[in-house]
């Protein structure tokens, strides 16, 4: 699929779920100060049609220099805490996947979620996403958020200032490639943030996100021991940590398939994050 063909299609995608999306207040971890913003998720809904414009209406759009006004820039705020859930109205989840793509695991994930008309954040790593970038294409062509997780997954507070920049900028180049867009969302390996992640995420234009229910998949603690730690943080606006790579993840889509329809069946939606700027 051509590049301009794919952003057509993300955007169209976006369209739909926006025009269902809830207005939202990030939270933060308790016990930091400051941090706390605005933001919102978007209905796991899919695309809905665009009324087409009737010919005068074409008719009557501005000439090229007589439009208006191009929008002041958007801007990011540099906040000292991660955002860590969604409040609202309405039960809406948000599941969040780390450290793929890999193809072994991340097809099955999205398969799942196609399955039930579902979208979902993923936090993708630039060394696994340059190897596997039909993977984004994918995200891209079915509605997912796509963020930064660094390019090798480092313990960021060991890094220099410019070894961060290196792991985040590389890593938004190679989504933009293959994904059609520059993330809007990072997040720190291991969820060990400082005060330069924060100030390099935003001036590369994205907001810190965490997590609120961690499944733990990552020690492979068993399929049944992944859903009930689900189903047992399940709340409006809760973010769900599991990851789709970094090792054996047979556990975390297994688990998938048997939470995610009971997620459902309990009247949650399951949306991805809407960015709301300064």
């Amino acid at each position: 699929m051509k590049k301009d063909q794919l952003l057509t299609r993300r955007r169209v995608l976006l369209a739909g779920t926006g025009a269902v999306g809830v207005a939202a207040t990030a939270g933060v971890y308790a016990g930091l100060t400051g941090g706390g913003g605005p933001a919102g998720t978007v209905s796991a809904a899919g695309p809905q049609a665009r009324r087409p414009l009737s010919s005068s209406a074409y008719r009557l759009q501005p000439l090229t220099g007589y439009g208006p006004p191009h929008a002041a820039p958007r801007r990011t705020l540099v906040r000292r805490a991660p955002l860590l859930r969604f409040s609202g109205r309405g039960r809406h989840m948000v599941l969040t996947f780390d450290d793929g793509p890999d193809p072994r695991y991340t097809p099955a994930v999205l398969d799942t979620l196609a399955k039930y008309d579902v979208r979902a954040m993923f936090f993708v790593c630039g060394g696994m996403a340059a190897d596997n970038r039909e993977l984004l294409a994918r995200m891209a062509e079915e509605g997912h958020a796509v963020g930064n997780h660094t390019w090798s997954h480092p313990l960021l507070t060991r890094l220099t200032r410019g070894e961060i920049r290196a792991e985040m900028e590389r890593t938004c180049d190679v989504i933009e490639d293959a994904y059609g867009e520059r993330p809007e969302w990072f997040r720190a390996p291991y969820g060990a943030w400082n005060r330069t992640a924060f100030r390099l995420g935003a001036e590369l234009g994205m907001e810190p996100l965490a997590w609120t229910v961690d499944t733990l998949d990552w020690t492979s603690p068993g399929t049944r021991s992944i859903v009930r730690r689900v189903e047992n943080g399940a709340a409006p606006g809760v973010v769900v940590l599991s990851h789709d790579a970094g090792g054996d993840r047979s556990q975390s889509v297994r688990a998938l398939r048997s939470y995610l329809p009971e997620l459902l069946d309990a009247g949650y939606h399951i949306s991805v994050p809407r960015r709301h700027y300064a």
